[in-house]
């Protein structure tokens, strides 16, 4: 394993030239001019939602050399839901990105960038500072898919300074712009501005080139999405993390997917519950007590992993239900970006 910020060698089968992606299934069979397709998730039990990397029959226009062929769309090529939608738009906007930036100048950048910081020692200490009480990662949010606009008057510094303020560890900071309305330029206003909380890149991570380009602007850490990566994808992504010096952040939905975990190397690594369901998309905070309760769940606690909830966080009661869950974090969004004064419902959150 690289300590320096080169690229990470190895499993980044049939990739050309500077391109990183995770390892491809010896299974996968690729068509001539159609472009590598990363595995999809395959679950043990049946209940875990599956996110499909593309479109079943890959884009409806391929340029094949001189020529072009169509390929007719089916309902199939629809995404099934928000998160399906997303993550197959990132195939689109990281050959936007390397047609401008390539990987081997991205990796320059991310080499000179000054030293990540301990995103997951910061939420320990203030867990162990607090008697326990759950380390809070206050996330710098402007809208959701769901929710629209959040913050009409938004300043992504200014918020990151008012959650500092307030006494957030850590910071997440929405880096996709056309479902969040956010940016890595985001993450490198807020580093430039001397916030020293610990930044979170939370970005729907399906290649490597998204965590090189999180530590050039400034990361201390990258949110990875169980259930879009698949087992070989996170064992490779998460390596390649940690030659940057930069920690993970693996979310888990469901029992199945905390059984996956058990399987992995998590040395720099912490998780996160979230709690809303990926079939319903309802919010229950009963699912990280769920989880947690599970074999899986207890076997995490046993290790001593830190697990963060997600989601259905706006209260201090919340923050305490999600401590006797077992959580050692929690990471809250919404509930802060949407008050005036962000500082004070940080403190509100946390109970002071």
């Amino acid at each position: 394993m690289q300590l320096s910020g080169a690229p990470v060698k190895g499993r980044a089968s049939g990739a050309p030239g500077n391109r990183l992606a995770a390892p491809r299934s010896r299974r996968q069979r690729v068509a001539p001019c159609v472009p590598r397709a990363m595995s999809s998730v395959t679950h043990e039990a049946s209940e875990s939602v599956v996110i499909r990397r593309r479109p079943p029959n890959s884009a409806s226009a391929r340029n094949c050399g001189p020529l072009g062929f169509k390929v007719p769309s089916t309902p199939e090529d629809e995404p099934r839901n928000i998160l399906e939608e997303i993550v197959w738009y990132k195939a689109v906007e990281i050959e936007q990105w390397r047609a401008s930036t390539p990987l081997s100048k991205l990796a320059e950048q991310a080499k000179r960038a000054k030293p990540a910081r301990d995103f997951i020692g910061a939420l320990r200490a203030q867990s162990e500072a607090r008697g326990g009480c759950p380390g809070l990662i206050a996330e710098v949010k402007k809208a959701s898919p769901s929710r629209g606009l959040l913050c009409p008057d938004f300043d992504p510094v200014k918020i990151a300074q008012g959650y500092e303020a307030g006494g957030a560890a850590c910071l997440s900071v929405l880096t996709d712009a056309k479902f969040f309305q956010g940016g890595f330029e985001n993450l490198a206003a807020i580093r430039r501005a001397g916030v020293t909380c610990p930044l979170l890149c939370k970005e729907f991570i399906v290649e490597a080139y998204q965590i090189f380009k999180a530590r050039a602007y400034g990361a201390d850490a990258v949110l990875l999405i169980a259930a879009v990566l698949s087992n070989p994808d996170l064992e490779y992504l998460t390596k390649a993390t940690r030659s940057l010096g930069m920690q993970c952040l693996i979310e888990v939905h469901d029992v199945p997917e905390m059984q996956r975990m058990l399987d992995l190397d998590l040395t720099g690594c912490m998780l996160g519950i979230n709690n809303r369901d990926l079939r319903t998309f309802k919010v229950s905070l009963q699912n990280s007590a769920d989880i947690m309760a599970s074999v899986p769940g207890q076997e995490v606690q046993r290790r001593g992993l830190l697990v963060a909830g997600e989601s259905g966080i706006f209260t201090h009661e919340d923050v305490q239900e999600a401590r006797r869950a077992g959580c050692g974090a929690v990471l809250v969004g919404e509930s802060l970006v949407r008050q005036g004064d962000v500082a004070q419902a940080v403190r509100t959150l946390l109970g002071e």
